[in-house]
């Protein structure tokens, strides 16, 4: 008995539908990124871990060289323009204010009367800083209140600090103190007037957020209010700087017998440029190195900053 098979059509293979490959992406998922290559997913970009020194450091090296070569540009053209375009009685030598300063060094004038200076910028520093934060926080947290006081405190801040110098000796004496408080009247107003703008200008909304969470008045002041307004007292303390150093020096060229100012003004008197140049030389290290310190300050408390917003 014989069989017949049946013809069966045969079935076409079923194609796989492709895939359109976006740019950029590897054929293969289980393909990976080399390590060190940087990853462009859209709009971020992932930096690779392993960087090299210059990758961390080599913006800080340029800005620095660029700076000791445009200092070093300038005292070059000072040192030979001087005698040639301008009288050295007017306007001296870099060498001459190095040899000023390496005699002073040497008697031990340099370093009394900087520390007497000081004393006198820290402690006005401190004093001006600590209480104008804290008035200026305070008061910034009451609005009509603020808005009292306002116009009364920016009359006091444009009034110049050099007419307080005669009062403040009346009142103080010509002693460290007077000194120490001109300085602190200079700081006060800048610190209390910047703060004060930091904290009205705390976003409403993360207030209003953490009230709803249940968030008491502590609570909101320390974790909104005090952190949002870094950025305004820090801003203040870095204005405050110099103008620590200037109501010093001020009360020093009205009245003393030592200090940086003191030194200013004997110089001026004996018409000697190259020391009046040397003690500015020292003040303006004294600012730098100042500036130095509240820059770290203000880094470290905008940490949780974007790093495109603490540049």
């Amino acid at each position: 008995m014989s069989t017949v098979d049946e013809m069966t059509p045969e079935t076409p293979p079923e194609k796989t539908p492709k895939t359109s490959k976006t740019p950029g992406t590897p054929e293969n998922p289980s393909e990976k990124t080399p390590m060190g290559a940087e990853k462009n997913t859209g709009q971020s970009v992932t930096i690779p871990l392993n960087r090299t020194w210059w990758d961390k450091h080599g913006s800080q090296v340029i800005i620095w060289g660029g700076r000791l070569v445009f200092v070093a540009v300038l005292l070059v053209a000072w040192q030979l323009s001087a005698g040639r375009l301008f009288d050295v009685t007017f306007t001296s030598r870099p060498l001459d204010v190095m040899h000023r300063l390496v005699e002073w060094h040497q008697d031990g004038l340099l370093w009394s009367n900087t520390w007497v200076t000081l004393q006198e910028v820290i402690l006005g520093f401190a004093l001006g800083a600590g209480s104008g934060a804290l008035t200026g926080f305070v008061l910034a947290s009451l609005p009509t209140f603020y808005r009292v006081i306002d116009p009364f405190m920016v009359a006091l801040y444009s009034l110049p600090k050099v007419a307080l110098a005669p009062l403040f000796i009346v009142w103080f004496g010509i002693g460290l103190q007077m000194k120490v408080l001109l300085a602190a009247v200079t700081v006060y107003f800048l610190v209390f007037l910047n703060t004060a703008v930091g904290v009205r200008e705390v976003d409403r909304g993360l207030i209003d957020a953490v009230r709803l969470m249940g968030g008491r008045r502590r609570e909101v002041v320390w974790k909104v209010v005090l952190p949002g307004s870094m950025t305004g007292l820090l801003t203040g303390l870095k204005v405050a700087v110099p103008y620590s150093l200037i109501g010093a020096v001020i009360g020093e060229l009205v009245a003393s017998n030592r200090g940086l100012g003191y030194l200013i003004s004997d110089a001026a008197a004996n018409f000697d440029t190259a020391g009046v140049f040397a003690t500015l030389v020292v003040l303006g290290t004294i600012a730098t190195v100042l500036n130095l310190i509240v820059g770290m300050l203000d880094r470290r408390a905008n940490r949780w900053k974007p790093l495109e917003v603490r540049k």
